[in-house]
């Protein structure tokens, strides 16, 4: 790869190269020492004029890529005509995206909002609603080890990680939480008790590492909400989307949720947040039990319009999962007899690549190489890469990494 290769012609009036500074920015992120200019496709570039491969996607956002050829005609329109309208009014575009959201996964009614944590919230705040409308005084909510909803008080109890958790006590009450893929132990967890009112877990979990529910155990959850009129909840906001080579994650067990928050790619990189809800679910919230400002503005809808369009027309959920598989299968050749690697899970566009050791420094080590990932969990590398990519890009992305991760392991 040449990393150094020259960018297509770039139409800003004005582009600063200098280094890299957040001096003015609160330090809640350690950032890489990088800054990009533009983008086209999977590829980028910074101000120096290098370029890299986008394996992470703005952690799974930018479905469709850098500068879409579809997509930008699409959004400069709208913005021509209008960019925020407050939920007021009616906005059209709202139930466009609504109507196809609903058709997509079978369910009924959507709520719109602008980010994935958004969404989880207000799927908490629908299962607290759904217990008290039925009497329960203090409802709780079976959440997961390793799990990861957000970071708003609320969703960071819900969440399955201490460490991100640290410095925010108290958290909130009413979390049950229990191991993954494990039957017996949420029975046994929420026995005789009758303030259990809905599961909320995540399909792949993303942060936790790329940990998948196993198919079998998403029908035997649906099975226990159905007994236990609990609500079935699936948190879709960085599986979902086609990442995973169904529009979403959890149609792999042929079952349906009666909540399904989404965010990240829907938007192709606009912010875009939505709660998906089944008959059982669709009606709880009712006027002035919830709201938003920014959440189903024109601009938003329209980005989610057109990614879904985009994706039909150029069949991108099929991609996702022929590609998924390409990639993990090329990984797991090219990496499968390393000292220290343990394992490649995940499911079409969303790879983890367990290690036997925490491996941040990898992230710094492949942007060096030109290649753009994360590691989450400590030391699994996530690649979750927009789904428009090609075989030669799948190819490109192994002979970057592959010798990363063995001059990584072979250190002392």
């Amino acid at each position: 790869m040449n990393t150094t290769s020259t960018s297509p012609q770039h139409t800003d009036t004005q582009v600063h190269h200098s280094t890299p500074s957040s001096e003015h920015v609160m330090n809640t992120y350690g950032r890489l020492p990088v800054s990009f200019t533009h983008g086209k496709g999977l590829q980028l570039w910074d101000t120096d004029g290098k370029r890299y491969l986008d394996g992470l996607a703005g952690i799974a956002v930018n479905t469709l890529g850098h500068a879409h050829p579809k997509l930008v005609p699409a959004l400069q329109d709208q913005i021509a005509k209008m960019i925020h309208c407050c939920n007021y009014y009616h906005v059209a575009e709202q139930e466009m995206l609504a109507r196809k959201l609903t058709e997509l996964s079978g369910l009924t009614n959507v709520f719109f909002c602008s980010t994935g944590l958004e969404a989880n919230e207000a799927a908490i705040k629908l299962a607290r609603k759904f217990g008290h409308n039925k009497g329960i005084t203090r409802p709780e909510i079976v959440v997961y080890e390793k799990a990861f909803h957000g970071r708003s008080i609320a969703t960071l109890s819900a969440t399955g990680n201490e460490k991100i958790q640290v410095g925010f006590a108290p958290l909130v009450e009413g979390f049950i939480r229990v191991p993954v893929n494990d039957e017996a132990a949420l029975i046994k967890a929420t026995q005789n008790n009758p303030n259990v009112v809905a599961v909320f877990m995540e399909a792949i979990q993303g942060e936790g590492g790329i940990n998948s529910m196993h198919l079998e155990y998403l029908k035997q959850v649906r099975a226990l909400c159905d007994q236990n009129d609990w609500l079935f909840m699936i948190d879709e906001v960085q599986c979902g989307m086609g990442r995973t080579g169904k529009w979403f994650a959890h149609q792999w067990a042929d079952i349906q949720p009666d909540v399904m928050p989404l965010a990240k790619g829907l938007g192709s990189g606009v912010p875009v947040g939505a709660i998906v809800a089944g008959p059982k679910a669709a009606h709880i919230l009712q006027q002035g039990n919830h709201g938003t400002t920014f959440g189903g503005n024109p601009l938003a809808m329209r980005a989610g319009i057109e990614t879904i369009r985009i994706m039909e027309e150029d069949h991108l959920v099929d991609n996702a999962s022929k590609m998924g598989a390409y990639l993990s299968a090329s990984l797991q050749s090219a990496l499968g007899g390393l000292n220290g690697f343990k394992e490649i899970r995940g499911k079409g566009l969303m790879i983890g690549i367990e290690l036997d050791r925490p491996c941040s420094a990898i992230m710094q080590l492949a942007l060096d190489a030109g290649l753009l990932l994360s590691v989450t969990a400590d030391s699994v590398i996530r690649l979750v890469p927009p789904l428009i990519i090609t075989k030669e890009e799948c190819d490109e992305i192994v002979s970057i990494l592959t010798p990363v991760v063995q001059s990584f392991l072979a250190q002392k």
